[in-house]
């Protein structure tokens, strides 16, 4: 004789299989039903490797020996106005993506031997960043990230000089936003 079951519970197990499901079917999707800005996240792993950490701040450092404009900040608060905190590292990675780009691959034969560690090491974190999107309209961002083009292109070879000269800066935002 099967046991007897209280009128209600069937609902109950019901609605528990259902959430099981639903679970193994974002576990079996692995994760690609997330938000979209759950990509713009960085292991805190990245950011305390002493070598490249090291090798970052050298490249910065010899950059801003050659960098003889001390009036114009490129990563700041200028750069951030006008974004919300969540879209932070989002906004990092378009600045990471220009960085790379259009300043350290085109001057990538300069300051050695740290140019070409760092260059590998930032290539990496972009990679990690490829998924990195926020939701809904992004020109604010834009409109920042152009305004940091627009000025280093106006001040030209020293635009990108001040651009390697600030990559520590670059490096410790991506920390302070992205993790």
């Amino acid at each position: 004789m099967a046991p007897l079951q209280k009128p209600g519970s069937f609902p109950l197990l019901g609605a528990l299989a259902t959430g099981c499901l639903l679970l193994i079917g974002l576990w079996t999707q692995e994760g690609s039903a997330l938000p979209i800005t759950s990509h713009c996240k960085l292991d805190r792993s990245n950011f305390q490797q002493p070598y490249i950490t090291n090798r970052t701040f050298m490249l910065a450092q010899e950059a801003s020996l050659a960098d003889n404009n001390t009036d114009v900040r490129l990563i700041g608060g200028k750069l951030f106005e006008g974004v919300k905190t969540e879209e932070h590292c989002y906004l990092m990675k378009q600045v990471l993506n220009f960085t790379l780009e259009e300043v350290l691959l085109p001057q990538s034969d300069r300051f050695q031997p740290y140019m070409q560690e760092v260059v590998s090491f930032l290539t990496k974190l972009s990679s990690k960043l490829s998924l990195c999107r926020i939701e809904g309209d992004d020109q604010h961002i834009q409109k920042n990230v152009q305004e940091l083009k627009d000025t280093v292109k106006k001040l030209g070879e020293s635009g990108e000089i001040k651009v390697i000269g600030e990559m520590d800066l670059l490096f410790m935002s991506l920390g302070n936003t992205c993790i």
